[in-house]
């Protein structure tokens, strides 16, 4: 699930906009971008982020291209995130 203020056509660019903050609560992790746009997308269906405990969960780093979380090696990209690929799925090999 991916919330943001505004749609995926006028939201954030990757190439345009950067992210300011990452946080977890309560199963979802959100991103703000400098440009005001906030996406949030839950844990759940990936299993490195869905098994994690709040402290790793909470330990993310924000790259230009996208988030890593050192405590579980995980990474997703910004381009992902904005497609609605949060990660390895059970039933799909591959990163976001």
């Amino acid at each position: 699930m991916t919330t943001s203020n505004s749609s995926n056509k006028s939201g954030p660019s990757t190439l345009a906009d950067r992210a300011l903050k990452a946080w977890h609560d309560r199963g979802l992790i959100f991103v703000r971008f400098a440009s005001g746009h906030e996406v949030s997308f839950s844990i759940q269906g990936n299993p490195r982020l869905e098994t994690a405990a709040k402290a790793d969960l909470g330990r993310i780093e924000i790259s230009p291209f996208g988030l890593h979380w050192p405590t579980l090696d995980e990474d997703l990209s910004f381009a992902g995130i904005l497609e609605g690929r949060y990660g390895q799925h059970a039933s799909a090999g591959g990163n976001g």
